[in-house]
């Protein structure tokens, strides 16, 4: 697997074959092995001081005074890398350029855009949206419908409420993750309490009683912020899915696992734009579109372009979308809220066209990997070409990869397509006509 790969080249301080797993195969930088160590700790304890430059330039996180930061720093095996940590910033642009749904929902919470409700808490103002609030959290969707309804400015003013542990609350709200500073533990699991978030109590105590262990016996290390990472993304996927959920035509949501009831007739979202695909209307956020893609974003900002009112809700923003089937566009909806969808062999090559033009890259790489599932001698020089065409880099590796193995018989055998400078060795005529797309019989549905 390429984790593993990637965890073993850290240790014997592989540079090229580290920057093959992250700039060729997508392999996230921050993953944890089973004994809670990242790549970064390995590069750091085994002394490869050029692999530690990389990965922090390329994203790695390693922020002081945290648990993996110092450990980081306790464990380098010399000067030269530990200065190299002390030095580091987290935001770098070649970790932006990553595109990765974490760092769209951290920026969607500290940039705030579209935003519809504010909270003041004790001179602080936090952006939030409360689609994402009341998919987080059950306290949220009631006090939104209750006490809060109508409202964009709250007020909190109970003195045992923390700015800074509420807004580390909306940080694990937004993405998962949470920092908060080690004397503010307290106030963030009294916040958590409130808002129903049993998950993130029991995460705090563990993450607290692993950096007391790892304090005690390091003498010298000084954990001042204590960070909690999501085990996985499921649980904030599958909220966030809701929203997605709520955004499908009533009729169409049959066949996509609401039974034996429809959760999203009592669930308010809060759309503020609404997508037309051949007559259906999906009722959106801005905020994830336009977060997500520079083609929506341009879309919206348009002064020119043709936009209606829902006469339904005369509120919200109507805009149709044209060469374009409904069923493509559920792919697009799911991977712009989850950042997954389930592909068939069959829709992927439409769903690969839809993503590059409105501009997801995240949906192409998922476009292929399922084009690298349907590998055979009949398509691999048609999949190469449309990885080429598309800049799929790893699946054009992987098309270049399966030819290496077949080329004898690619090369002698005339019945089979064959590559432009194989043409020429062999004289065998290249064929005009891409080959057949293998058949397969899937449904999926996109969540």
């Amino acid at each position: 697997m390429d984790t593993n790969d990637l965890f073993s080249s850290c240790r014997k301080g592989d540079v090229f074959r580290v920057r093959y797993l992250v700039e060729q195969r997508d392999v996230e930088l921050n993953v944890k092995d089973k004994w809670d160590s990242t790549p970064l700790y390995y590069a750091c304890l085994c002394g490869h001081e050029e692999l530690v430059h990389y990965l922090l330039a390329n994203g790695a996180k390693c922020e002081v005074n945290t648990f993996d930061g110092e450990r980081c720093l306790y464990g380098a095996l010399n000067d030269a890398i530990r200065r190299l940590l002390k030095e580091y910033k987290q935001i770098t642009t070649n970790c932006m350029k990553r595109d990765y749904y974490d760092d769209f929902l951290q920026r969607l919470l500290e940039q705030g855009y579209h935003n519809d409700i504010a909270f003041h808490v004790h001179g602080e103002t936090f952006q939030a949206h409360r689609c994402i609030l009341s998919a987080r959290s059950a306290y949220f969707t009631d006090m939104f419908e209750t006490k809060w309804k109508r409202k964009d400015l709250i007020g909190l003013k109970h003195p045992l409420i923390n700015p800074a542990a509420f807004h580390s609350m909306l940080q694990y709200l937004y993405t998962g993750r949470l920092d908060i500073d080690v004397e503010y533990v307290e106030d963030c699991k009294r916040l958590a309490k409130q808002c129903q978030l049993h998950d993130l109590i029991e995460q705090l105590e563990s993450k607290c009683k692993k950096v007391y262990e790892f304090v005690s016996s390091k003498p010298g290390t000084c954990v001042k912020v204590l960070t909690v990472e999501p085990l996985d993304n499921c649980r904030l996927q599958d909220d966030l899915a809701h929203l997605a959920d709520c955004a499908m035509p009533a009729e169409l949501r049959v066949g996509f696992g609401e039974l034996p009831f429809d959760s999203t007739d009592n669930f308010n979202s809060y759309p503020d734009v609404c997508f037309r695909v051949n007559g259906y209307n999906f009722l959106c956020h801005k905020a994830f579109f336009c977060g997500r893609s520079d083609y929506f974003k341009a879309l919206m900002q348009d002064h020119f372009s043709e936009s209606e009112e829902l006469e339904a809700q005369p509120s919200i923003s109507l805009l149709t979308l044209h060469n374009l089937s409904e069923e493509i566009f559920i792919h697009v909806l799911y991977y712009i809220y989850t950042d997954h969808t389930e592909l068939t062999t069959e829709n992927a090559y439409d769903v690969l066209c839809v993503a590059d033009m409105y501009l997801l890259p995240g949906l192409k790489r998922l476009c292929g990997k399922t084009l690298a599932q349907m590998l055979e001698e009949e398509n691999v020089v048609h999949i190469w070409k449309t990885a080429k065409l598309f800049q799929l880099t790893r699946l054009e590796d992987q098309c270049t990869e399966y030819m290496a193995k077949i080329i004898e018989k690619v090369a002698m055998s005339p019945g089979l397509p064959v590559l432009p400078f194989l043409s020429k060795m062999f004289d065998y005529p290249h064929p005009a006509t891409p080959p057949p797309k293998k058949k397969t019989q899937a449904n999926h549905t996109p969540h």
